[in-house]
């Protein structure tokens, strides 16, 4: 049995995400917990509470023990991008990019 949870539109560049998400990929659902709970990155806590949610998805859907779950699969995908002018002189003007991602998690038993 397998639970996803899914975060969209989320205000944090997707390389930075990436980051983060490359070291729970495959761990243990605990393990994964750990691991984030003591990250300093900040995208660790917006990845904490989507594994979190996953966990209890699992656990709403199907009676599954909490010890034999496990990040089955765990991806950032490019949100859209949010564009913004910055006046400069000379009547130039800079654009400021902020990116946003979706991530979906995916938790399973062994």
């Amino acid at each position: 049995m397998e639970a996803k949870a899914v975060g969209r539109f989320l205000r944090i560049s997707p390389r930075k995400t990436r980051l983060v998400v490359d070291l729970i990929r495959g761990k243990k659902a605990e393990e994964a917990l750990t691991v984030l709970a003591l990250c300093r990155k900040s995208a660790a806590g917006v990845i904490l509470k989507l594994l979190r949610s996953a966990i209890a998805n699992a656990e709403d859907t199907s009676s599954v023990d909490v010890d034999d779950l496990y990040v089955k699969r765990i991806f950032v995908d490019d949100g859209p991008t949010v564009k913004k002018l910055n006046p400069k002189a000379m009547g130039r003007a800079n654009i400021i990019r902020s990116k946003m991602c979706h991530i979906t998690v995916v938790v399973g038993e062994k």
